[in-house]
């Protein structure tokens, strides 16, 4: 029996050796198949787009839905209002509600547009396997994003020193609504671009698998169009004067 045991031994550590083999063979495969892009099928309505793709797309609609709602608020009443620009109010002691800063604005707007063409860079550089490339405009992107959002908390800074009050009309209150919601977007953008960057800087998007950067590139474009609206309605639309 000790005989025929020892005899057994080497037989079951040789098993054990090829087990671990092809486990590693098979984590070597997964992780080749990890990093190569994936081959989605073709379907006939939405071609080759990946599950990820089209779940951005269908909330990129629904998120389209609640800024067109924040917009046709915005335009009922200020269609409907008599006065849309208050004068200042001497019985209460307010001061005059202050102009936007179109000029300033404008700039940040440019800001954002420059983002989307550093976003579009940094999917170009992920396709051609340029990691270093793709790390710099993801970092270029995601300060685009950053200074936006300094610009925009300047801005309220100074227009609510100027007595732009929330909720004192709806003037203040669409602007501060609109705005802010789609700083809350940008804020997301940029958090999703600098998570982005840092799987790039790791690796995870080397041989081709770009498919999250396109993802989050569509969402960046999506805020980035966004504000083109915004700021084209809530700012460049000449409001009368106050008290006009």
């Amino acid at each position: 029996m000790g005989q025929a045991e020892c005899e057994e031994i080497p037989l079951r550590s040789s098993g054990t050796h090829e087990g671990l083999t092809n486990v590693s063979d098979h984590a070597a495969a997964a992780h080749a198949e990890h990093h190569a892009p994936i081959d989605w099928p073709n379907d006939a309505h939405y071609g080759k787009a990946s599950v990820g793709k089209l779940g951005m797309w269908i909330f990129l609609l629904s998120d389209a839905l609640s800024f067109a709602g924040l917009l046709l608020a915005y335009g009922i009443l200020r269609g409907g209002a008599t006065v849309w620009h208050h004068a200042a109010d001497p019985v209460h002691h307010l001061p005059a509600e202050p102009e936007l800063g179109i000029a300033f604005t404008a700039g940040l707007t440019f800001l954002l547009i420059c983002s989307s063409v550093t976003m579009v860079l940094a999917y170009a550089a992920v396709v051609e396997n340029k990691r270093k490339q793709a790390m710099l405009f993801l970092g270029l992107t995601a300060l685009g994003g950053i200074l936006f959002l300094c610009g925009q908390a300047k801005e309220y800074t100074g227009l609510y020193e100027e007595g732009l009050r929330f909720g004192a009309s709806h003037y203040a209150t669409t602007f501060y609504c609109i705005t802010s919601f789609h700083g809350f977007h940008v804020f997301s953008g940029t958090t999703y671009l600098i998570v982005m960057l840092i799987r790039v800087s790791m690796g995870k998007y080397d041989g081709g698998n770009y498919n999250h950067i396109e993802i989050c590139g569509l969402f960046w474009h999506f805020v980035d169009l966004i504000w083109i609206l915004v700021f084209t309605f809530v700012y460049l639309i000449p409001a009368s004067p106050p008290g006009g």
